[in-house]
Protein backbone atom coordinates (compact mmCIF):
# COMPACT_ATOMS: atom_id res chain seq x y z
CA UNK A 1 0.00 0.00 0.00
CA UNK A 2 1.96 2.13 1.06
CA UNK A 3 4.52 1.47 -2.40
CA UNK A 4 1.26 2.77 -4.28
CA UNK A 5 1.07 6.03 -2.63
CA UNK A 6 4.71 6.83 -3.40
CA UNK A 7 4.05 5.61 -7.02
CA UNK A 8 1.21 8.16 -7.11
CA UNK A 9 2.76 11.04 -5.49
CA UNK A 10 5.16 10.56 -7.88
CA UNK A 11 3.03 10.31 -11.16
CA UNK A 12 1.50 13.71 -9.31
CA UNK A 13 4.33 15.39 -8.95
CA UNK A 14 5.89 14.46 -12.38
CA UNK A 15 2.53 15.42 -13.83
CA UNK A 16 2.57 18.48 -11.97
CA UNK A 17 6.21 19.66 -13.03
CA UNK A 18 5.62 19.06 -16.74
CA UNK A 19 2.19 21.00 -16.55
CA UNK A 20 4.46 23.90 -14.93
CA UNK A 21 7.44 23.79 -17.16
CA UNK A 22 4.80 23.44 -20.38
CA UNK A 23 2.79 26.83 -18.69
CA UNK A 24 6.16 28.71 -18.75
CA UNK A 25 7.23 27.73 -21.93
CA UNK A 26 4.05 28.91 -23.29
CA UNK A 27 3.93 32.12 -21.46
CA UNK A 28 8.03 32.96 -22.90
CA UNK A 29 6.50 31.59 -26.37
CA UNK A 30 3.50 34.57 -25.78
CA UNK A 31 6.04 37.46 -24.71
CA UNK A 32 8.00 36.91 -27.89
CA UNK A 33 4.87 37.05 -29.86
CA UNK A 34 5.39 33.30 -30.99
CA UNK A 35 1.43 33.06 -30.60
CA UNK A 36 1.09 30.00 -33.09
CA UNK A 37 3.96 28.00 -30.56
CA UNK A 38 1.90 29.30 -27.23
CA UNK A 39 -1.42 28.30 -28.57
CA UNK A 40 -0.61 24.67 -29.14
CA UNK A 41 0.51 24.47 -25.71
CA UNK A 42 -2.38 25.90 -23.90
CA UNK A 43 -4.41 23.62 -26.15
CA UNK A 44 -3.22 20.69 -24.62
CA UNK A 45 -3.30 22.44 -21.00
CA UNK A 46 -7.01 23.46 -21.80
CA UNK A 47 -7.89 19.93 -22.31
CA UNK A 48 -6.73 18.84 -19.40
CA UNK A 49 -8.05 21.34 -17.52
CA UNK A 50 -11.06 22.87 -19.74
CA UNK A 51 -12.65 24.36 -16.65
CA UNK A 52 -9.34 26.86 -16.01
CA UNK A 53 -10.42 30.36 -16.63
CA UNK A 54 -6.95 30.71 -16.48
CA UNK A 55 -6.51 28.79 -19.70
CA UNK A 56 -9.40 30.01 -20.96
CA UNK A 57 -8.79 33.56 -20.61
CA UNK A 58 -5.01 32.90 -22.41
CA UNK A 59 -6.60 30.54 -25.15
CA UNK A 60 -9.23 33.60 -26.24
CA UNK A 61 -6.25 36.10 -25.85
CA UNK A 62 -4.07 34.34 -28.12
CA UNK A 63 -7.00 33.51 -30.98
CA UNK A 64 -7.89 37.24 -30.77
CA UNK A 65 -4.05 37.98 -31.15
CA UNK A 66 -4.41 35.66 -34.03
CA UNK A 67 -7.85 37.34 -35.45
CA UNK A 68 -9.45 34.02 -35.06
CA UNK A 69 -12.42 35.83 -33.56
CA UNK A 70 -14.51 32.77 -34.49
CA UNK A 71 -12.59 30.21 -32.38
CA UNK A 72 -12.10 32.62 -29.26
CA UNK A 73 -16.29 33.04 -29.29
CA UNK A 74 -16.53 29.09 -29.17
CA UNK A 75 -13.99 28.84 -26.55
CA UNK A 76 -16.04 31.35 -24.21
CA UNK A 77 -19.97 30.52 -25.48
CA UNK A 78 -18.69 26.55 -23.97
CA UNK A 79 -17.84 28.22 -20.86
CA UNK A 80 -20.82 30.06 -20.94
CA UNK A 81 -22.97 27.48 -21.75
CA UNK A 82 -21.62 25.99 -17.65
CA UNK A 83 -21.69 29.03 -15.99
CA UNK A 84 -23.00 32.50 -17.07
CA UNK A 85 -20.17 34.16 -15.74
CA UNK A 86 -20.32 37.98 -15.81
CA UNK A 87 -16.07 38.45 -16.61
CA UNK A 88 -16.97 35.74 -19.67
CA UNK A 89 -19.88 37.80 -21.09
CA UNK A 90 -17.36 40.93 -20.98
CA UNK A 91 -14.66 38.64 -22.97
CA UNK A 92 -17.46 37.83 -25.21
CA UNK A 93 -18.52 41.65 -25.97
CA UNK A 94 -15.01 42.28 -26.38
CA UNK A 95 -14.84 39.72 -28.79
CA UNK A 96 -18.29 40.79 -30.72
CA UNK A 97 -16.28 44.64 -30.33
CA UNK A 98 -13.44 43.38 -32.48
CA UNK A 99 -15.41 42.43 -35.43
CA UNK A 100 -17.20 46.15 -35.18
CA UNK A 101 -20.42 44.36 -33.73
CA UNK A 102 -20.81 47.00 -31.82
CA UNK A 103 -24.41 46.45 -30.54
CA UNK A 104 -24.14 42.92 -29.73
CA UNK A 105 -20.75 44.20 -27.53
CA UNK A 106 -22.87 46.80 -25.82
CA UNK A 107 -25.33 44.81 -25.22
CA UNK A 108 -23.20 42.29 -23.30
CA UNK A 109 -21.56 44.99 -21.19
CA UNK A 110 -24.41 46.11 -19.72
CA UNK A 111 -25.42 42.73 -18.90
CA UNK A 112 -22.37 42.58 -16.33
CA UNK A 113 -22.88 45.82 -15.40
CA UNK A 114 -26.55 44.85 -14.44
CA UNK A 115 -25.33 41.68 -12.74
CA UNK A 116 -22.60 43.72 -10.66
CA UNK A 117 -25.91 46.24 -10.07
CA UNK A 118 -27.23 43.32 -8.50
CA UNK A 119 -24.77 41.78 -6.74
CA UNK A 120 -22.38 45.17 -5.68
CA UNK A 121 -19.77 42.54 -4.11
CA UNK A 122 -18.55 41.76 -7.57
CA UNK A 123 -18.08 45.68 -8.95
CA UNK A 124 -14.50 44.97 -8.18
CA UNK A 125 -14.14 42.10 -10.63
CA UNK A 126 -15.88 43.02 -13.00
CA UNK A 127 -14.66 46.36 -13.48
CA UNK A 128 -11.03 45.22 -13.58
CA UNK A 129 -12.15 42.86 -16.84
CA UNK A 130 -13.27 45.99 -17.80
CA UNK A 131 -10.29 47.48 -17.34
CA UNK A 132 -8.31 45.05 -18.91
CA UNK A 133 -9.42 45.06 -22.16
CA UNK A 134 -9.14 49.29 -22.31
CA UNK A 135 -13.47 49.66 -21.48
CA UNK A 136 -12.60 52.61 -19.53
CA UNK A 137 -15.81 54.42 -19.84
CA UNK A 138 -18.06 50.92 -18.61
CA UNK A 139 -15.07 50.47 -15.59
CA UNK A 140 -15.51 54.22 -14.54
CA UNK A 141 -19.82 53.62 -14.23
CA UNK A 142 -19.36 50.66 -12.16
CA UNK A 143 -16.73 52.17 -9.87
CA UNK A 144 -18.98 54.57 -9.25
CA UNK A 145 -22.10 52.97 -8.66
CA UNK A 146 -19.98 50.79 -5.94
CA UNK A 147 -18.98 53.79 -4.38
CA UNK A 148 -22.66 54.23 -3.76
CA UNK A 149 -24.10 50.83 -3.32
CA UNK A 150 -21.12 49.80 -1.14
CA UNK A 151 -20.67 51.34 1.63
CA UNK A 152 -17.91 49.33 3.03
CA UNK A 153 -15.99 49.35 -0.08
CA UNK A 154 -13.62 52.08 -1.67
CA UNK A 155 -12.90 52.47 -4.88
CA UNK A 156 -11.27 55.62 -5.21
CA UNK A 157 -8.02 54.82 -5.88
CA UNK A 158 -9.20 52.66 -8.76
CA UNK A 159 -11.16 55.54 -9.95
CA UNK A 160 -7.84 58.25 -9.68
CA UNK A 161 -5.96 55.74 -11.90
CA UNK A 162 -7.89 55.28 -14.52
CA UNK A 163 -8.98 59.20 -14.77
CA UNK A 164 -5.11 59.97 -14.79
CA UNK A 165 -4.76 57.32 -17.62
CA UNK A 166 -7.76 59.34 -19.25
CA UNK A 167 -5.76 62.93 -19.25
CA UNK A 168 -8.45 63.88 -16.32
CA UNK A 169 -6.12 65.09 -13.70
CA UNK A 170 -8.91 67.11 -11.89
CA UNK A 171 -11.44 64.05 -11.24
CA UNK A 172 -7.87 62.25 -10.45
CA UNK A 173 -7.21 64.25 -7.93
CA UNK A 174 -10.59 64.72 -6.55
CA UNK A 175 -10.97 60.82 -6.30
CA UNK A 176 -7.02 61.26 -4.46
CA UNK A 177 -8.45 63.54 -1.78
CA UNK A 178 -11.48 61.28 -1.60
CA UNK A 179 -9.08 58.50 -0.28
CA UNK A 180 -7.13 60.46 1.63
CA UNK A 181 -10.42 61.55 3.83
CA UNK A 182 -11.49 57.66 3.74
CA UNK A 183 -8.08 56.39 4.63
CA UNK A 184 -5.30 59.21 6.44
CA UNK A 185 -2.75 57.09 6.87
CA UNK A 186 -2.44 56.47 3.17
CA UNK A 187 -1.44 60.15 2.24
CA UNK A 188 2.31 59.24 1.67
CA UNK A 189 1.08 56.65 -1.05
CA UNK A 190 -1.05 59.19 -2.08
CA UNK A 191 2.06 61.46 -2.47
CA UNK A 192 4.12 59.46 -4.04
CA UNK A 193 0.74 58.62 -6.65
CA UNK A 194 0.19 62.27 -7.48
CA UNK A 195 4.34 63.63 -7.66
CA UNK A 196 4.42 62.88 -11.78
CA UNK A 197 1.70 65.30 -12.33
CA UNK A 198 2.82 67.91 -10.35
CA UNK A 199 5.52 70.44 -11.66
CA UNK A 200 7.79 73.17 -9.97
CA UNK A 201 5.74 76.01 -11.82
CA UNK A 202 3.46 77.15 -9.59
CA UNK A 203 1.20 78.06 -12.26
CA UNK A 204 0.66 74.72 -14.14
CA UNK A 205 -2.59 74.06 -14.70
CA UNK A 206 -2.25 70.82 -12.43
CA UNK A 207 -0.74 72.71 -9.58
CA UNK A 208 -3.67 74.74 -9.63
CA UNK A 209 -6.26 72.20 -9.49
CA UNK A 210 -4.85 70.76 -6.41
CA UNK A 211 -4.22 73.79 -4.80
CA UNK A 212 -7.23 75.18 -4.94
CA UNK A 213 -9.40 71.20 -3.98
CA UNK A 214 -6.76 71.40 -0.80
CA UNK A 215 -7.53 75.16 0.29
CA UNK A 216 -11.57 74.42 -0.29
CA UNK A 217 -10.92 71.27 2.24
CA UNK A 218 -9.20 73.17 4.77
CA UNK A 219 -11.85 75.75 4.36
CA UNK A 220 -14.68 73.17 5.02
CA UNK A 221 -12.94 70.85 7.27
CA UNK A 222 -9.43 72.06 8.45
CA UNK A 223 -7.92 68.64 9.16
CA UNK A 224 -4.33 68.17 9.79
CA UNK A 225 -4.10 66.10 6.77
CA UNK A 226 -5.44 68.51 4.23
CA UNK A 227 -2.23 71.32 5.69
CA UNK A 228 -0.23 68.49 5.21
CA UNK A 229 -1.30 67.36 1.69
CA UNK A 230 -1.17 71.56 0.28
CA UNK A 231 2.37 71.72 2.54
CA UNK A 232 3.51 68.81 0.22
CA UNK A 233 2.69 70.80 -2.52
CA UNK A 234 4.00 74.22 -1.89
CA UNK A 235 7.65 72.10 -1.11
CA UNK A 236 7.52 70.72 -4.77
CA UNK A 237 6.92 74.27 -5.88
CA UNK A 238 9.82 75.46 -3.57
CA UNK A 239 7.34 78.13 -1.90
CA UNK A 240 9.04 77.07 0.92
CA UNK A 241 7.74 80.23 2.97
CA UNK A 242 4.33 78.98 1.79
CA UNK A 243 4.92 75.58 3.47
CA UNK A 244 6.21 77.25 6.69
CA UNK A 245 2.41 78.73 7.02
CA UNK A 246 1.01 74.90 6.88
CA UNK A 247 3.74 73.62 8.79
CA UNK A 248 3.24 76.02 11.80
CA UNK A 249 -0.52 75.51 11.67
CA UNK A 250 -0.47 72.14 11.73
CA UNK A 251 2.30 72.37 15.16
CA UNK A 252 -0.14 74.41 16.46
CA UNK A 253 -2.77 71.68 16.19
CA UNK A 254 0.00 68.99 17.89
CA UNK A 255 2.86 70.42 19.13
CA UNK A 256 4.68 67.64 20.13
CA UNK A 257 7.53 67.37 17.91
CA UNK A 258 9.41 70.21 15.77
CA UNK A 259 11.05 67.54 13.40
CA UNK A 260 9.07 68.31 10.10
CA UNK A 261 9.34 72.03 10.75
CA UNK A 262 13.45 71.27 11.03
CA UNK A 263 13.24 69.46 8.11
CA UNK A 264 11.37 71.53 5.97
CA UNK A 265 14.32 74.51 7.10
CA UNK A 266 17.09 71.90 5.41
CA UNK A 267 15.47 71.89 2.06
CA UNK A 268 15.29 75.71 2.15
CA UNK A 269 18.60 76.00 3.22
CA UNK A 270 19.61 73.05 0.60
CA UNK A 271 17.94 74.91 -1.84
CA UNK A 272 19.27 78.55 -0.96
CA UNK A 273 16.40 79.73 0.00
CA UNK A 274 18.22 81.58 2.66
CA UNK A 275 15.56 83.62 4.11
CA UNK A 276 13.24 81.33 4.43
CA UNK A 277 15.33 79.40 6.20
CA UNK A 278 16.86 81.75 8.96
CA UNK A 279 12.77 82.31 9.45
CA UNK A 280 11.80 78.95 10.40
CA UNK A 281 15.52 78.35 12.46
CA UNK A 282 14.32 81.91 14.00
CA UNK A 283 11.03 80.28 14.95
CA UNK A 284 12.38 76.50 16.09
CA UNK A 285 14.97 78.53 18.63
CA UNK A 286 11.14 80.69 19.71
CA UNK A 287 9.64 77.58 20.05
CA UNK A 288 11.88 74.84 20.82
CA UNK A 289 12.39 73.93 24.84
CA UNK A 290 15.24 71.40 23.47
CA UNK A 291 19.11 72.13 24.02
CA UNK A 292 19.73 70.36 21.23
CA UNK A 293 17.47 71.34 18.97
CA UNK A 294 18.41 75.00 20.11
CA UNK A 295 21.98 74.62 19.47
CA UNK A 296 21.35 72.78 15.39
CA UNK A 297 19.13 75.96 14.82
CA UNK A 298 22.05 78.23 16.24
CA UNK A 299 24.21 76.44 14.20
CA UNK A 300 22.60 76.69 10.64
CA UNK A 301 21.55 80.25 11.04
CA UNK A 302 25.38 81.23 11.65
CA UNK A 303 26.09 79.24 8.61
CA UNK A 304 23.48 80.85 6.35
CA UNK A 305 24.67 84.28 7.27
CA UNK A 306 28.48 83.36 6.81
CA UNK A 307 27.50 82.38 3.28
CA UNK A 308 27.89 86.09 1.91
CA UNK A 309 29.08 87.97 5.11
CA UNK A 310 31.58 90.34 5.07
CA UNK A 311 35.04 91.19 7.31
CA UNK A 312 32.51 92.90 9.75
CA UNK A 313 30.05 90.51 9.49
CA UNK A 314 31.95 88.14 10.29
CA UNK A 315 33.64 89.45 13.79
CA UNK A 316 29.95 89.22 14.82
CA UNK A 317 29.33 85.79 13.51
CA UNK A 318 32.81 84.53 15.62
CA UNK A 319 31.33 86.51 18.71
CA UNK A 320 27.89 84.76 18.25
CA UNK A 321 29.69 81.16 18.36
CA UNK A 322 31.75 82.60 21.37
CA UNK A 323 28.07 83.46 22.99
CA UNK A 324 27.07 80.11 22.03
CA UNK A 325 29.90 78.19 23.74
CA UNK A 326 29.53 80.03 26.97
CA UNK A 327 25.77 79.41 27.27
CA UNK A 328 26.06 75.37 25.91
CA UNK A 329 29.43 74.84 26.89
CA UNK A 330 32.14 72.58 24.77
CA UNK A 331 31.28 69.11 25.72
CA UNK A 332 30.33 66.02 23.53
CA UNK A 333 26.73 67.60 23.57
CA UNK A 334 27.87 71.05 20.87
CA UNK A 335 30.70 68.89 18.99
CA UNK A 336 28.75 69.31 15.60
CA UNK A 337 28.66 72.88 17.11
CA UNK A 338 32.30 72.92 17.46
CA UNK A 339 32.81 71.53 14.07
CA UNK A 340 30.94 74.64 12.26
CA UNK A 341 33.39 77.01 14.64
CA UNK A 342 36.93 75.23 13.35
CA UNK A 343 35.58 75.07 9.76
CA UNK A 344 34.41 79.07 9.99
CA UNK A 345 37.69 79.82 11.31
CA UNK A 346 39.70 77.82 8.77
CA UNK A 347 37.77 78.36 5.33
CA UNK A 348 35.70 81.44 6.32
CA UNK A 349 38.16 83.92 8.54
CA UNK A 350 41.21 82.20 7.15
CA UNK A 351 42.85 81.82 10.38
CA UNK A 352 43.90 78.12 10.22
CA UNK A 353 45.90 78.57 13.38
CA UNK A 354 43.18 79.23 15.33
CA UNK A 355 41.55 76.61 13.64
CA UNK A 356 44.09 74.19 14.15
CA UNK A 357 44.26 75.32 18.18
CA UNK A 358 40.43 74.78 18.56
CA UNK A 359 39.90 71.74 17.19
CA UNK A 360 42.46 69.83 19.00
CA UNK A 361 41.09 71.39 22.28
CA UNK A 362 38.09 69.26 21.22
CA UNK A 363 39.70 66.31 20.70
CA UNK A 364 40.58 66.18 24.25
CA UNK A 365 36.79 65.57 25.28
CA UNK A 366 35.40 62.71 26.45
CA UNK A 367 33.71 61.39 23.63
CA UNK A 368 33.05 58.77 21.16
CA UNK A 369 35.71 57.59 18.37
CA UNK A 370 33.43 58.57 15.59
CA UNK A 371 33.10 62.13 17.46
CA UNK A 372 36.66 62.49 17.67
CA UNK A 373 36.77 61.12 13.66
CA UNK A 374 35.00 63.98 12.73
CA UNK A 375 37.36 66.40 14.28
CA UNK A 376 40.42 64.77 12.85
CA UNK A 377 38.75 64.38 9.41
CA UNK A 378 38.37 68.50 9.53
CA UNK A 379 41.87 69.17 10.79
CA UNK A 380 43.18 67.21 8.00
CA UNK A 381 41.43 68.99 5.90
CA UNK A 382 42.51 72.27 7.41
CA UNK A 383 46.13 70.74 7.29
CA UNK A 384 45.60 70.46 3.00
CA UNK A 385 44.54 74.09 2.86
CA UNK A 386 47.75 75.10 4.75
CA UNK A 387 49.82 72.56 2.09
CA UNK A 388 50.74 70.50 5.20
CA UNK A 389 50.29 67.33 3.50
CA UNK A 390 52.11 64.77 5.22
CA UNK A 391 50.39 65.92 8.59
CA UNK A 392 47.16 65.76 7.02
CA UNK A 393 47.71 62.07 5.71
CA UNK A 394 48.66 61.40 9.38
CA UNK A 395 45.18 62.08 10.77
CA UNK A 396 43.56 60.39 7.64
CA UNK A 397 45.50 57.31 8.46
CA UNK A 398 44.39 57.14 12.04
CA UNK A 399 40.61 57.86 10.80
CA UNK A 400 40.85 54.37 8.61
CA UNK A 401 42.87 52.47 11.60
CA UNK A 402 39.74 53.29 13.95
CA UNK A 403 36.80 53.36 11.98
CA UNK A 404 37.61 50.51 9.63
CA UNK A 405 34.70 49.56 7.07
CA UNK A 406 32.77 52.81 7.96
CA UNK A 407 31.81 55.48 5.94
CA UNK A 408 33.67 57.89 7.53
CA UNK A 409 36.71 55.81 7.15
CA UNK A 410 36.35 55.44 3.25
CA UNK A 411 35.79 58.75 3.07
CA UNK A 412 39.50 59.15 4.81
CA UNK A 413 40.66 56.99 2.08
CA UNK A 414 39.14 59.53 -0.60
CA UNK A 415 40.96 62.46 0.84
CA UNK A 416 44.50 60.57 1.54
CA UNK A 417 43.51 60.05 -2.57
CA UNK A 418 43.13 63.16 -2.67
CA UNK A 419 45.82 64.75 -0.61
CA UNK A 420 48.53 62.24 -2.76
CA UNK A 421 47.06 63.98 -6.06
CA UNK A 422 47.27 67.53 -4.78
CA UNK A 423 51.09 66.56 -4.11
CA UNK A 424 51.25 65.30 -7.75
CA UNK A 425 52.10 61.26 -6.21
CA UNK A 426 49.55 60.06 -8.96
CA UNK A 427 50.40 56.73 -8.75
CA UNK A 428 49.51 56.51 -4.63
CA UNK A 429 46.23 58.34 -5.46
CA UNK A 430 45.34 55.71 -8.10
CA UNK A 431 45.92 53.04 -6.06
CA UNK A 432 43.70 54.52 -3.12
CA UNK A 433 41.03 55.39 -5.50
CA UNK A 434 40.48 51.72 -7.35
CA UNK A 435 39.83 50.44 -3.66
CA UNK A 436 37.11 53.38 -3.65
CA UNK A 437 35.45 52.00 -6.40
CA UNK A 438 33.24 49.61 -4.44
CA UNK A 439 32.57 51.98 -1.75
CA UNK A 440 29.19 51.31 0.09
CA UNK A 441 28.80 55.21 -0.20
CA UNK A 442 27.40 55.97 -4.00
CA UNK A 443 28.38 59.26 -3.47
CA UNK A 444 32.13 58.79 -2.60
CA UNK A 445 32.45 55.81 -5.51
CA UNK A 446 31.29 58.50 -7.72
CA UNK A 447 34.07 60.85 -6.77
CA UNK A 448 36.63 58.30 -6.97
CA UNK A 449 35.37 56.66 -9.92
CA UNK A 450 35.80 60.32 -11.83
CA UNK A 451 39.47 61.15 -10.22
CA UNK A 452 40.75 57.96 -11.37
CA UNK A 453 39.62 58.68 -14.62
CA UNK A 454 41.24 61.83 -14.69
CA UNK A 455 44.67 60.55 -13.43
CA UNK A 456 44.19 57.51 -15.87
CA UNK A 457 43.77 59.36 -18.73
CA UNK A 458 46.14 61.55 -18.28
CA UNK A 459 48.84 60.62 -16.42
CA UNK A 460 50.92 59.04 -19.44
CA UNK A 461 50.75 62.65 -21.43
CA UNK A 462 54.18 63.43 -20.55
CA UNK A 463 56.92 62.02 -19.05
CA UNK A 464 56.83 64.86 -16.40
CA UNK A 465 52.96 64.77 -16.40
CA UNK A 466 53.39 68.87 -16.38
CA UNK A 467 49.39 69.23 -16.92
CA UNK A 468 48.31 66.94 -14.66
CA UNK A 469 49.99 68.32 -12.02
CA UNK A 470 49.54 71.77 -13.34
CA UNK A 471 45.55 70.79 -13.06
CA UNK A 472 45.81 69.23 -9.50
CA UNK A 473 47.29 72.79 -8.52
CA UNK A 474 44.35 74.58 -9.52
CA UNK A 475 42.26 71.92 -8.00
CA UNK A 476 44.20 72.54 -4.92
CA UNK A 477 43.51 76.11 -5.09
CA UNK A 478 39.95 75.76 -5.82
CA UNK A 479 39.86 73.73 -2.35
CA UNK A 480 41.71 76.98 -0.63
CA UNK A 481 39.21 79.09 -2.33
CA UNK A 482 41.43 80.86 -4.61
CA UNK A 483 39.71 80.96 -7.67
CA UNK A 484 41.76 83.83 -9.48
CA UNK A 485 44.49 81.68 -8.87
CA UNK A 486 42.88 78.69 -10.28
CA UNK A 487 41.44 80.07 -13.19
CA UNK A 488 45.24 81.09 -13.95
CA UNK A 489 46.62 77.86 -13.87
CA UNK A 490 44.05 76.09 -16.18
CA UNK A 491 44.47 78.91 -18.51
CA UNK A 492 48.08 78.06 -18.39
CA UNK A 493 46.92 74.33 -19.73
CA UNK A 494 45.12 75.45 -22.24
CA UNK A 495 47.39 77.64 -23.63
CA UNK A 496 50.21 75.58 -23.41
CA UNK A 497 48.80 71.93 -23.26
CA UNK A 498 46.01 72.77 -26.47
CA UNK A 499 47.01 68.82 -27.95
CA UNK A 500 46.02 67.26 -24.66
CA UNK A 501 43.33 64.91 -23.44
CA UNK A 502 43.06 66.80 -20.31
CA UNK A 503 41.96 70.16 -22.31
CA UNK A 504 38.38 69.23 -22.34
CA UNK A 505 38.57 68.62 -18.18
CA UNK A 506 40.31 72.04 -18.06
CA UNK A 507 37.64 73.92 -19.83
CA UNK A 508 34.87 71.82 -17.72
CA UNK A 509 36.79 73.10 -14.52
CA UNK A 510 37.06 76.58 -15.52
CA UNK A 511 33.74 76.96 -16.47
CA UNK A 512 32.45 75.99 -12.92
CA UNK A 513 34.83 78.21 -11.46
CA UNK A 514 33.57 81.11 -13.61
CA UNK A 515 29.95 80.17 -12.49
CA UNK A 516 31.02 80.34 -8.77
CA UNK A 517 32.29 84.18 -9.58
CA UNK A 518 28.71 85.03 -11.15
CA UNK A 519 31.16 85.20 -14.75
CA UNK A 520 28.23 83.40 -16.65
CA UNK A 521 29.10 84.14 -19.99
CA UNK A 522 32.64 83.01 -19.32
CA UNK A 523 31.58 79.76 -18.26
CA UNK A 524 28.98 80.09 -21.15
CA UNK A 525 31.81 79.78 -23.80
CA UNK A 526 33.86 76.98 -22.20
CA UNK A 527 30.70 74.24 -22.34
CA UNK A 528 30.30 75.97 -25.86
CA UNK A 529 33.98 75.11 -26.43
CA UNK A 530 34.02 71.43 -25.24
CA UNK A 531 30.89 70.94 -27.06
CA UNK A 532 32.24 72.29 -30.50
CA UNK A 533 35.69 70.86 -29.93
CA UNK A 534 35.32 68.29 -27.53
CA UNK A 535 31.72 67.07 -28.30
CA UNK A 536 32.72 63.35 -28.71
CA UNK A 537 34.49 63.42 -25.00
CA UNK A 538 33.15 61.73 -21.67
CA UNK A 539 32.25 65.33 -20.46
CA UNK A 540 29.98 66.03 -23.08
CA UNK A 541 26.47 65.33 -21.28
CA UNK A 542 28.14 67.30 -18.38
CA UNK A 543 28.54 70.32 -20.37
CA UNK A 544 24.99 69.65 -22.32
CA UNK A 545 23.50 69.96 -18.57
CA UNK A 546 25.74 72.37 -17.12
CA UNK A 547 24.94 74.70 -20.36
CA UNK A 548 21.19 73.64 -20.39
CA UNK A 549 21.04 74.79 -16.28
CA UNK A 550 23.36 78.12 -16.74
CA UNK A 551 20.71 79.13 -19.90
CA UNK A 552 17.96 78.12 -17.58
CA UNK A 553 18.87 79.79 -14.49
CA UNK A 554 20.69 82.62 -15.18
CA UNK A 555 21.00 83.73 -18.75
CA UNK A 556 17.37 83.56 -19.57
CA UNK A 557 17.44 81.27 -22.74
CA UNK A 558 14.64 78.75 -22.04
CA UNK A 559 14.79 78.07 -25.50
CA UNK A 560 18.29 77.17 -25.59
CA UNK A 561 17.57 75.19 -22.17
CA UNK A 562 15.18 73.40 -23.49
CA UNK A 563 17.33 71.83 -26.34
CA UNK A 564 20.28 70.71 -24.63
CA UNK A 565 17.80 69.26 -21.97
CA UNK A 566 16.50 67.28 -25.25
CA UNK A 567 19.44 66.22 -26.43
CA UNK A 568 20.18 64.46 -22.76
CA UNK A 569 17.38 63.03 -23.06
CA UNK A 570 17.92 61.52 -26.75
CA UNK A 571 21.81 60.92 -26.86
CA UNK A 572 22.53 60.51 -23.27
CA UNK A 573 19.90 57.87 -21.56
CA UNK A 574 22.29 56.46 -19.44
CA UNK A 575 23.71 59.77 -18.15
CA UNK A 576 23.33 60.54 -14.58
CA UNK A 577 21.59 63.72 -15.80
CA UNK A 578 18.80 62.15 -17.90
CA UNK A 579 16.04 62.21 -14.76
CA UNK A 580 16.90 65.69 -13.82
CA UNK A 581 16.81 66.91 -17.86
CA UNK A 582 13.61 65.47 -18.57
CA UNK A 583 11.88 66.75 -15.82
CA UNK A 584 13.21 70.29 -16.97
CA UNK A 585 12.35 69.64 -20.24
CA UNK A 586 8.98 68.93 -19.22
CA UNK A 587 8.42 71.67 -17.28
CA UNK A 588 10.19 74.02 -20.20
CA UNK A 589 7.95 72.30 -22.90
CA UNK A 590 4.45 72.95 -20.04
CA UNK A 591 3.67 69.75 -20.20
CA UNK A 592 0.92 69.55 -17.90
CA UNK A 593 2.51 66.13 -16.95
CA UNK A 594 5.84 65.96 -15.47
Amino acid sequence: MRQQIIAILLIFTSYFGFAQNSEIQAESYYKKGEFLKALIIYQNLYKEKPKSYKYVDKLVDIHQQLEQYIEAQNIITTQLARKRDPELVISLGYNYQLIDSLDRANELYEEAVAFAETKPYYVYTIAKKFEDYSLLDQAIRLYEKGKSNTIDRNYNIQLARIYGDLGNVEKMFENYIEYVEYKPNYLSNIKRAISDFISENRDNENNIYLRRALLKKIQQEPQPYWYEMLSWLYVQEKAYSKSFIQEKALYKRNPESLDRIIDLANMARKDNDDDTAKDIFNYVLETTQDKTTAVTAHQYILEIDTKNADKKMLIQIDETYQKLFENYGKSAFTIPLQLAYGKFLAFNKKDTKAATDFLKESLKLDIRYYRKAKIKLLLADILVLQEKFNEALIFYSQIQAEMKNSTIAQEARFKVAKTSYYKGDFDWAESQLKILKSSTSQLIANDALDLKLLITDNKFEDSLQTSLKLYAKADLYAFQNKIDDAISLLDIILEEHKTENIIGQALFQQAKLYESKQQYLKAEANYQNILTNYGEGILTDDAKFYLAELYNTHLVKPEEAKELYEKIIFEHQDSIYFIEARKKFRMLRGDSIN
